[in-house]
Formats: C-alpha cells, structure tokens, sequence
C-alpha cells in the first residue's frame, strides 16, 4: 500500500497556485517559445524542484496550467430554458477570451499549436474537447426539453455557438459591445431552429 506523501513532497496548494499565477503571468509576458521553468519558479518565489514535482516538462506544465485555467471557465448553464443557458454559455465564452491574462496568452499558443501539430492537437483534446462536452450537454437538454429539432446535427451546432464569438473577440480583435450576447443569442437560436425562435 503506498504512503501518504509528508513533509517536501506533499504539494502544497498555495504553493500550486502561486506556480499557476507565475505560468500564466509569463505566457502573457513573454510568450511560449522564451517561457522558461526558471523564470517560472523565480516568478513563483519556488525553487525549480517544485515545478518539477508537479511536471515533467515546460510543455506538460503549459498544458496542464492552461487546460485548468480554460475548462473550469466553460459555463455549465442549467437555466432551465436554451435562450438562458445560451446566454450563459456565451458570455462565459467571452470572460474566458477577453481575460486580461488569456486574451494576451492565447494568440501566441494558437501560432505555436501551428508550428507543433501534435502538441496543439494535445490542447485541442484537453480544452476543446471537455469544453465541447459541456455545450453538447446543454444542448442535449434542449432537444429533451423540445427546444430543438431531435435530428440537430451536433457538430455543427456546437461550432456555430464558438465561432462567432472567436472570430469577433480572437482574429478581429473587435469588442462585444453591451447587447452583443443578446443579438447572438437571437441569432443562434434562429440558425439552431429552436422552437420560437
């Protein structure tokens, strides 16, 4: 039976949290490629073992910073009406991309996924996929609730929710003005062929 960790190897959840700050902190100051575990653990006030406790390598470590940080910003909306949680979903889906921190940091890992494929399909996996999820969910309620057409084709729908609001926020750099949510949701409730809409 293994052992309860004591002492340096128990990892210490402020300790954790001032690594995740320090990683975020310098995505956003100096991009993937300069990032370094060492400046990372100098940010942090740690010393590099405690980064290596948590990670094998800078890109796990990127990954797995990265991947907390954008799943447990997706919106699990419940509201009991698709035009609700849609509004949720999106204006979630604009607090994670317009972060001070993430708007800065994202840009850059989009160009670096493009040099490395395999490590970009990773993040893809590891945030869009549970990210998906979430918005399948929501939209399967729906469907339940006879909201949308039982034969609404997934795959789609779940892009026609994100790309709107990636292509305004992320490639054109444009701002969500104050109604923007609610024109959207008006628009995807018609393009989703809601009942109502």
């Amino acid at each position: 039976m293994a052992r309860t960790p004591t002492g340096a190897a128990v990892l210490q959840p402020e300790v954790t949290q001032a690594i995740t700050d320090a990683v975020l902190q310098e995505l956003a100051d100096q991009g993937y490629g300069r990032l370094s575990m060492e400046a990372v653990a100098k940010r942090a006030g740690v010393g590099k073992s405690a980064l290596y406790r948590r990670w094998r390598s800078k890109g796990e470590m990127v990954a797995a910073v990265v991947t907390e940080f954008s799943v447990t910003r997706a919106a699990e909306a419940d509201t009991g009406s698709l035009r609700g949680d849609l509004r949720e979903t999106m204006q979630a889906l604009i607090d994670w991309l317009t972060h001070p921190l993430f708007s800065r940091i994202l840009p850059d890992l989009v160009a670096e996924d493009a040099r490395n494929p395999e490590r970009g399909r990773g993040m893809r996996e590891n945030i869009g996929g549970p990210r998906r999820e979430v918005g399948e969910a929501m939209l399967r309620r729906a469907i339940a609730r006879g909201e949308l057409p039982e034969d609404l084709d997934m795959e789609m729908a779940l892009d026609v929710l994100a790309a709107p609001i990636y292509w305004r926020l992320v490639v054109r750099q444009a701002p969500a003005e104050p109604d923007y949510v609610d024109r959207l949701v008006k628009y995807a409730l018609r393009a989703l062929g809601a009942q109502g809409a």
